[in-house]
């Protein structure tokens, strides 16, 4: 019987030759991850447990990246439950306030890769696809029971095939493919399924893009989302990878309950409008809706790619005095790159404000809150009401290009206008 890359790595992850979409499994668990806002609760239920040690320290990860520095005594007991978690269970793989947001975090350490079942106490777990692994989110009753057994069962999911022709336009990004996506399909277009991108195209977009890409998957509902490793994966692996690894790929002749194919060379700039990620229009059609905050970064889009695009659009002009623009790295070494490379200079002297490598403005709890009536542009991943701030706010979601010209405008932007 013919199988998906995802029914392959489920398989192989709960002891079975093949396995089909439906079935229930007990998988083996590769990596586990928690941050600051997920990571007490799941120490809480692993204490409730009566357990003593983790099942194995060296496949849990632990990352502070919501609140960071801590904004509040809530935030600083979060960090100091982790850190004693740490510690008792002798976990290395701890990653404290600056390392950056966990989901650049762990492909950058080399904890992705191809082939793994990875889980993580955030939805947007499902960024680690990008690599050929099954990752998803879970809950923190889960994750706990993760600890413990370092198993956990599963429904194997339905497979949707989207399939990716030719290559996008300048100043046309990824965001604004998986935003096209979900604008199409809808918020429960994929719900519970695989999300597999494949296409002769897909070679044309980067591991930032990718990551982008699968990081959106939730946003429509999916299980995972997972790009075929190729020969972009094994380029950003190398020196990476902590462990050998081999590539899955899906059968000739697997099945897939949709296949929807999307030739990117016509695809525009596309800006999701509030209170809905599914509410995806092309910029042009937006109308002028005047910004109050552009928000660069999360772990959407603050990968390096993003930051290059933004300044080349900002360089040498300046920000409009009515918006404030909100930087924020994805991880320390993105951070590091931007410096020596120039980027954060230039972002700087364009009026950008650059904040730590977290998650700051996106989740609406710390860096970057909206009041009411005010409206922002941003890079990241939702926009439902109250997302960012005030429930009066209004958030859209678009490229770090559309991010960037908004910002110099004042306006909801076409990149391609600067």
């Amino acid at each position: 019987m013919a199988m998906t890359i995802t029914e392959k790595i489920f398989a192989k992850a709960s002891g079975k030759r093949r396995v089909s979409p439906g079935e229930i499994v007990e998988a083996n668990i590769d990596a586990a991850m928690i941050h600051d806002l997920t990571g007490p609760l799941v120490i809480h239920v692993f204490h409730e447990t009566g357990a003593k040690k983790v099942w194995n320290p060296s496949k849990i990860v632990i990352v502070a990246d919501h609140q960071v520095p801590a904004n509040s005594v809530d935030a600083a007991q979060n960090h100091m439950v982790l850190r004693k978690f740490a510690t008792e269970q002798k976990i290395k793989s701890f990653y404290d306030i600056f390392e950056g947001i966990c989901h650049q975090v762990l492909p950058e350490k080399g904890f992705a890769l191809p082939g793994r079942l990875i889980v993580g106490a955030d939805s947007h777990t499902t960024t680690y696809g990008a690599l050929g692994c099954v990752s998803a989110g879970v809950g923190a009753t889960d994750m706990a029971a993760v600890f413990v057994t370092g198993k956990l069962w599963f429904r194997v999911p339905e497979n949707i095939k989207i399939v990716v022709e030719k290559k996008m336009p300048m100043r046309v990004m990824a965001k604004d493919l998986i935003l096209k996506i979900i604008g199409d399909l809808g918020a429960d277009g994929a719900t519970y399924r695989a999300m597999e991108f494949t296409g002769r195209g897909m070679r044309n977009i980067t591991m930032d893009g990718r990551m982008t890409m699968c990081n959106m998957g939730v946003e429509l509902g999916a299980k995972n989302a997972i790009v075929p490793a190729d020969v972009v994966t094994k380029k950003y692996l190398a020196g990476r990878a902590k462990q050998s690894y081999k590539v899955v790929t899906s059968d000739p002749n697997a099945e897939y309950v949709e296949t929807h194919t999307y030739d990117v060379s016509k695809l525009e700039p596309q800006v999701s409008c509030p209170h809905s990620v599914e509410n995806v229009k092309p910029v042009d059609e937006v109308g002028k809706v005047e910004i109050d905050q552009a928000f660069l970064g999360s772990c959407t889009n603050g990968r390096i790619e993003d930051l290059i695009v933004a300044a080349k659009i900002l360089k040498d002009k300046k920000i409009s005095r009515r918006v404030r623009m909100i930087v924020s790295p994805a991880s320390r070494d993105i951070y590091k790159e931007a410096l020596d490379a120039g980027i954060i200079r230039i972002l700087v002297e364009a009026g950008a404000l650059v904040e730590a490598p977290c998650c700051a403005a996106c989740l609406g709890v710390h860096v970057g809150i909206l009041g009411p009536g005010e409206v922002c542009i941003s890079s990241s991943n939702r926009n439902f009401r109250g997302r960012q701030g005030s429930p009066e706010s209004k958030v859209y979601l678009a490229s770090a290009a559309t991010v960037a010209a908004s910002a110099i405008k004042g306006a909801i932007t076409d990149p391609r206008d600067v």
